[in-house]
């Protein structure tokens, strides 16, 4: 109960004593009010009847008697009244049956005894003794009386009283109003929203609690701020480049090898290895602090290139040596998007007047692969090509390996295409487990079969897709295949559905994604799971899809979080019911300290806004138990098995 409502209570069950000693204190006072009442009207009916009848009792006219008798019963003060002769011989009887109802409750009756008065009156008519009345009056009159009373006044008590209580309500309302702001500020809290009270109540034990409420918020914004800063410096220091603020080494190797391994979103991909030739005649040349400009300026290009590119990882290897990976394009189209970078570097060397007896300052290798390469094997022979192109020393050449496809086949389009548009996609799943083995849910994973019927990369087949802008109708067979499968399978694990960037985007998409799980029975048994960097670029969009999923029961979840240059101070608005960390920050967790102390900062993070954490991409015991120690909530990857088909799982 609330303070108002329990002070309103407290104030009414006072007044209730207060009304019930007044009843008890009326009921006394208006019964011997009433007996005296009683009293004299015995007496004065007894008087008047002896000297009316006198006459008539010495004669013994009964029926005189008896008119003048019933026409004072009638007015119901008497219990009986009865005219004796002067023998004592009953002239006249009147009086009320013993089984007349009172017109009062029985409680009222056997709690309060009236004993109801009687006076006899001797008649002397002409000097001689006639008779004697004998007056008894009626305690039902008594009891009727005092009830109709006892419930005017209960009636005036309920009235005044649901008056007072109206406004108490108001009243109550108005001072405990700061209380209220104390409340709202205590959960805000809670959800890490910062909210002070600007207007001080003027009481002034209730402004203290509100001055002291908004020092306290105050204080722990600061500390949480001060939280993230800290994390925010662990992850420059252990993950970005001082100078360009891109990946470093470290970050960038682990990101490839995620994106190639894992993620598979480029499908088969392009790797740019960007080198400033001799970077140690450049330091003589121009100094260290042009030539730092020259790398930060350098870093940038490389990076806006990407960001246009689509998915990407940029990072610096170290020295001049800057790295681009994307999907895999064509020898011309690098050639023009490239031709800006290497411009910018020969005309911060060489200033505006460059012409082509200046020595060329980089050089660029680029090489493509599919999606059976590996990191090293890419950096190698980006690096080969690289230094192949120092060497030729031409200025703005490009070499790449030829033996390479110059992007995906019109034949495999076509294949995919047609997959697409005859729904012929099938998928896999694999289990987030808790810390005992338990199924959490099962991500799914879409694939197709390919020309030679075995079921291909999901980069190439997601790839083209997205090149084709058909990832909306492979989200579309997604959530509707997924919704048939927990309807066949009622017993089957929560699914994970991971929507793609693009097709967030689209609004005819998110109200139809919105149609199918309310028309479904299935809503409650599916998570929708978005990436981070889709989260940071349409935030609004997704606060308003996560509200929307939230009241149709659908979780909602973060992935490959943790890796995004721009934080995640996204979580305080978002609130998602869960996140999983980049897979990235898993792979080296039980052989580094750096990533094991960052990990379990996010994991804090998550659990002081009340998200769930997961890892992902698990394929170590060690990893796990690392994982587990540090508070995780769930895990998922090879540990745990491979993913399966999803119309075989049972669980």
């Amino acid at each position: 109960m609330s303070l108002k409502n329990q002070l309103i209570a407290t104030v009414l069950a006072v007044l209730l004593g207060l009304v019930l000693s007044t009843f008890y204190i009326l009921s006394d006072s208006t019964r011997d009010t009433l007996l005296t009442q009683l009293e004299s009207h015995a007496e004065d009916s007894a008087t008047h009847l002896g000297l009316y009848l006198a006459p008539y009792m010495q004669r013994k006219d009964q029926a005189t008697i008896a008119t003048a008798v019933n026409a004072i019963f009638d007015s119901g003060f008497y219990q009986q009244i009865e005219i004796q002769d002067s023998q004592g011989n009953a002239l006249y009887l009147k009086q009320y049956k013993a089984d007349t109802a009172i017109n009062a409750p029985a409680w009222l009756i056997s709690l309060i005894p009236i004993t109801p008065p009687e006076k006899v009156r001797p008649i002397t008519y002409q000097w001689q003794q006639v008779g004697s009345i004998h007056v008894r009056s009626r305690a039902g009159y008594a009891y009727e009386q005092l009830w109709q009373s006892m419930q005017q006044t209960l009636v005036l008590f309920v009235s005044l009283a649901v008056a007072t209580a109206l406004m108490l309500s108001l009243l109550l309302r108005q001072l405990l109003k700061p209380l209220q702001g104390v409340e709202h500020q205590a959960m805000a809290l809670a959800r890490r929203e910062y909210i002070e009270q600007p207007h001080l109540p003027r009481t002034r034990e209730l402004r203290r609690v509100v001055m002291a409420m908004n020092l306290m918020v105050r204080q722990v914004e600061h500390m949480f701020a001060e939280q993230n800063r800290n994390i925010e410096s662990l992850r420059s220091t252990a993950y970005r480049d001082s100078l360009t603020g891109l990946n470093n080494r470290r970050a960038l190797l682990t990101q490839l090898a995620e994106h190639l391994e894992y993620r598979q979103d480029f499908g088969p991909a392009s790797l740019v290895l960007f080198h400033l030739n001799d970077l140690q005649t450049l330091n003589l040349r121009l100094g260290e602090e042009d030539t730092n400009h020259l790398i930060q300026q350098c870093a940038h290009s490389l990076q806006t290139l990407g960001q246009a590119m689509g998915p990407h990882v940029v990072g610096r290897l170290g020295g001049g040596d800057l790295v681009l990976m994307t999907q895999r394009r064509g020898l011309d189209e690098w050639q023009q998007k490239l031709t800006g970078t290497l411009n910018l570097a020969q005309q911060l060397v060489h200033g505006q007047q460059a012409n082509a007896a200046d020595m060329p300052v980089a050089s660029i290798g680029i090489a493509s692969g599919d999606q059976t390469w590996s990191v090293d094997k890419l950096l190698s022979q980006a690096r080969l090509i690289q230094q192949e192109a120092e060497q030729a020393g031409s200025g703005l050449m490009l070499l790449q390996d030829q033996q390479q496809q110059h992007g995906w086949s019109e034949q495999w389009q076509t294949h995919v295409a047609n997959a697409i548009h005859n729904e012929q996609i099938f998928l896999q799943q694999q289990t987030l487990e808790d810390e005992t083995g338990l199924c959490i849910h099962a991500e799914v994973f879409a694939r197709i079969l390919d020309q030679d019927n075995t079921p291909c990369q999901a980069g190439d087949f997601l790839g083209v897709a997205r090149d084709l802008k058909l990832l909306e109708a492979v989200d579309r067979l997604i959530v509707k295949h997924a919704i048939q499968h927990l309807q066949h399978h009622p017993q089957a694990p929560k699914l994970g559905l991971n929507l793609a960037n693009q097709t967030l985007a689209e609004p005819t998409f998110v109200k139809w994604l919105l149609r199918q799980l309310k028309d479904s029975q299935q809503a409650s048994r599916i998570s929708i799971e978005v990436n981070e960097t889709a989260i940071l670029t349409h935030l609004d969009n997704i606060r308003q899809l996560r509200s929307a999923l939230a009241k149709l029961g659908v979780q909602f979840g973060v992935d490959n979080f943790g890796t995004h240059p721009n934080g995640f101070s996204y979580l305080y608005a978002l609130k998602p019911d869960y996140l999983k960390l980049d897979g990235s920050l898993i792979r080296q967790l039980d052989q580094s300290d750096e990533d094991r102390f960052f990990v379990s900062s996010l994991i804090s993070v998550a659990h002081s806004l009340d998200i769930r954490a997961y890892a992902e991409h698990v394929e170590r015991d060690t990893q796990h138990q690392a994982l587990v120690r540090l508070g995780i909530d769930g895990t998922q990857g090879y540990l745990h098995g491979k993913p399966s088909p999803l119309a075989a799982s049972q669980v």
